[in-house]
């Protein structure tokens, strides 16, 4: 017996409900399928079925097609393994976003900390290169509203002190704060009608979990492998300059101290 032709609905094997609400291609599944108007529909959840069938007319296409969502791209890998060049790449190409999450992490504190935070950005801090209070008088490179800058403490609210225990000790940021950054990309504008490219997010079993569990969904998720070598041959060169150069800074502070210390005695 000839089976009869199934005619598919506006969103084919993808759910309309998510589609509608979410703006995510989800495949439906056939134990979650309605009819109507003679076309099949399939349905992420049981639950979007019922969301459906109540007012079918929201979700199905009426004087154009339905728009498809843009591109959504998620690009993993380790430190060094060279993400955030071929994010750029991708998304000169595509005419997308390019969305650095360990960048905008540190965008989201930089205003209170003044300076980025992170293992490689914690070498040196103001402190070591002061002027003991004894000397002052006698050094004229800082100023009087540098002084009070470095004086002045700036409290960090504990979502900012979260954000910086991620930055610096790796400790993974709690969902309440995720929800305030990561459903933006997919639900609000410029990036809901634009699409992006992710570089270094989800980075954690646990970060995938908490974008599954709230429906953001990648189009295509790409891990890069790389050899140890090929970072080695990478990280370390710049990494060893800037040993050098905090070297020097140092040999230089020493330098004035001595220098400042002769003229105090004089």
């Amino acid at each position: 017996i000839k089976q009869k032709k199934r005619h598919m609905g506006d969103t084919k094997h993808f759910c309309p409900v998510s589609l509608k609400e979410n703006f995510v291609l989800y495949p439906g599944l056939q134990e979650h399928a309605a009819k109507y108007k003679e076309k099949i529909y399939y349905f992420s959840t049981s639950e979007y079925r019922d969301k459906f069938l109540k007012n079918p007319e929201e979700y199905v296409a009426h004087s154009e097609p339905l728009q498809a969502p843009p591109l959504r791209v998620c690009l993993l890998g380790i430190h060094g393994a060279g993400k955030s060049t071929c994010a750029r790449q991708i998304a000169d190409k595509l005419g997308i976003f390019h969305i650095q999450f360990e960048e905008y992490l540190q965008e989201l504190i930089l205003p209170k900390t003044k300076r980025k935070v992170g293992p490689s950005l914690d070498e040196d801090h103001k402190d070591d290169y002061e002027i003991p209070e004894e000397l002052e008088d006698f050094s004229q490179t800082t100023t009087k509203t540098e002084k009070e800058e470095n004086k002045e403490e700036v409290k960090l609210t504990d979502e900012e002190e979260a954000i910086k225990a991620n930055l610096v000790d790796n400790i993974e940021l709690p969902p309440a704060i995720l929800c305030k950054i990561v459903p933006d990309w997919w639900k609000k504008e410029p990036f809901r009608s634009t699409g992006f490219i992710l570089d270094g997010f989800p980075r954690t079993v646990d970060e995938a979990k908490y974008m599954s569990e709230q429906g953001l969904y990648p189009d295509v998720a790409v891990y890069i492998q790389v050899e140890e070598d090929d970072i080695l041959v990478r990280l370390l060169p710049p990494r060893l300059k800037k040993w050098k150069d905090r070297r020097h800074k140092k040999k230089e502070y020493k330098k004035k101290l001595k220098e400042l210390k002769a003229k105090k005695r004089v």
